[in-house]
């Protein structure tokens, strides 16, 4: 397993970094549940709690005010837009079995790790101070994932 170092993340991007960090433990929940052969309907009731209060929220923020500081024809963003409608069709499914939440986690997580590790050090780099207060500005609240009764995963 390869280990990545810290990334150092500007303070305005901090807010989106630890939605994603959320992100990561849904997808961590997602497994275990799988691996203790939790009811599928269990885990697809937290995974579409997680992806109204969560996840549109997030990818709402990021389309409106971080991915234009790059521009929607940017490679990257291109690439961030296409999983951004991947992960809503895989949410938006009527499936609920294994095999689709093993294929929603893997393609969070992959999207997660690319928009940390690439697009973010991206557009940090690429942005101009106003474009970072405008970022920091625009962060929702972030709804706690800790009120869900249902721990299924543990």
């Amino acid at each position: 397993m390869t280990k990545h170092q810290p990334i150092k993340r500007h303070q305005s991007l901090h807010g989106l970094s630890k939605d994603h960090h959320q992100g990561l433990l849904l997808c961590f929940k997602i497994r275990q549940g799988i691996k203790m052969g939790v009811e599928e309907k269990r885990i697809k009731k937290y995974c579409n709690w997680f992806w109204k209060e969560h996840l549109v929220p997030h990818f709402q923020e990021e389309e409106r005010f971080v991915f234009p500081v790059l521009g929607n024809d940017h490679e990257m963003v291109r690439q961030a837009l296409e999983e951004h409608q991947i992960l809503k069709d895989l949410f938006n499914a009527s499936k609920s079995d294994y095999d689709h939440l093993n294929q929603l986690e893997r393609q969070l997580e992959a999207h997660i790790r690319f928009e940390e590790r690439a697009l973010f050090n991206k557009i940090q780099d690429t942005a101009t101070a106003d474009q970072l207060t405008i970022i920091a500005q625009h962060h929702g609240k972030a709804t706690s994932c800790e009120v869900w009764e249902d721990e299924f995963w543990k």
